[in-house]
């Protein structure tokens, strides 16, 4: 389980995007560019990890960070999350499931607004039998200063 609260619990940044996820707290946002709370604690001082367009990041430039390594023999993995994605051209937030041999397959894909709100997914991961394999969240740059994307709350269940 990582709520981000002190750290990024094993989850690691990619090393071949654009740019990186951050973690943040609310009180250090400025209006309308993301939730007004973590999903954890609920209050401006909660942390979670985002996203968002800037200057430096243009339309399109993605931001990927990835799970620890899953084994390859887990049945009835799942990993359960929190999303906030908000704003008139936010961007996109894809989830794969990637092999250690860099094989990829999109579990998800979520493009536009969603809601001022916290969402919950969860996401069956199914282990082939063949590589190990970790999770990856790309987080897709959109063409408003004031869009970003949030997650909290990243869990595996027990079976994982």
């Amino acid at each position: 389980h990582c709520n981000f609260e002190f750290d990024l619990c094993g989850w690691r940044q990619d090393e071949n995007d654009d740019f990186d996820w951050n973690i943040r707290t609310s009180s250090m946002t400025k209006m309308g560019t993301g939730p007004a709370t973590d999903h954890t604690l609920h209050t401006s001082s909660g942390h979670y990890i985002f996203i968002k367009s800037s200057f430096l990041h243009l339309p399109g430039q993605k931001a990927r960070i990835s799970s620890p390594v899953l084994s390859r023999r887990n049945k009835n993995c799942k990993i359960l999350f929190y999303y906030h994605m908000y704003g008139a051209h936010i961007g996109s937030l894809v989830v794969y499931q990637r092999t250690v041999t860099k094989r990829e397959k999109v579990i998800l894909e979520l493009t536009g607004n969603q809601g001022n709100f916290w969402q919950h997914k969860a996401l069956i991961l199914a282990g082939d039998g063949d590589e190990d394999f970790q999770v990856v969240f790309e987080g897709v740059a959109g063409k408003s200063l004031k869009d970003g994307i949030a997650l909290d709350d990243l869990t595996f269940s027990k079976d994982c």
